[in-house]
């Protein structure tokens, strides 16, 4: 298992459109995350989503990003209280799969948030993301409601408050 302390968070930037690119096409990524619409100059300029780089012992791994949910009128999550954020993230390089990284660097980010001041913070993975799920229910998410088809695909919306946050930081 890994420290949650040892992860660190660095914006995104233009230099890193490579990387992200290159971690897209990895088969762990691309069977949940939406490839055929790489990300740009212009994503990394949206004043919506924060979009972040995760490292431990200095190396890139991860990428995260959060993102206030009442920044699309349709958007599935635009009920929830004011200040609250959604996230998704993925982790690019296949070798830190499986073995810890993920609930760790998650539970670190949503502290921050909630810490921040976030009431609450959801997520909505795909339905039969069943790794995810599990990482969400371990960190404190439950679901919101069924499944649902959205905008944005096929989801299962899912949120934690900060007394349900499992993870010691």
């Amino acid at each position: 298992m890994t420290t949650p302390s040892r992860y660190t968070f660095r914006t995104a930037t233009l230099d890193d459109l490579a990387l992200l690119k290159d971690w897209q096409s990895n088969r762990h990524v691309s069977a949940w995350w939406d490839t055929d619409t790489p990300y740009e100059a212009a994503d990394l300029d949206n004043p919506l989503v924060r979009r972040w780089i995760v490292s431990t012992n200095n190396r890139s791994f991860a990428f995260i990003q959060d993102y206030t949910v009442h920044g699309w009128e349709d958007h599935h999550f635009a009920g929830l209280p004011k200040g609250s954020r959604g996230i998704d993230q993925f982790i690019g390089e296949p070798d830190m799969v499986g073995i810890g990284h993920g609930s760790a660097f998650i539970g670190q980010h949503m502290r921050s948030l909630f810490d921040a001041g976030a009431p609450v913070i959801a997520t909505d993975p795909h339905p039969q993301n069943g790794r995810a799920i599990a990482v969400y229910t371990k960190l404190g998410f439950a679901p919101l409601g069924p499944r649902q088809d959205t905008t944005w695909g096929l989801i299962l919306p899912m949120i934690a408050h900060p007394q349900t946050i499992s993870t010691p930081l």
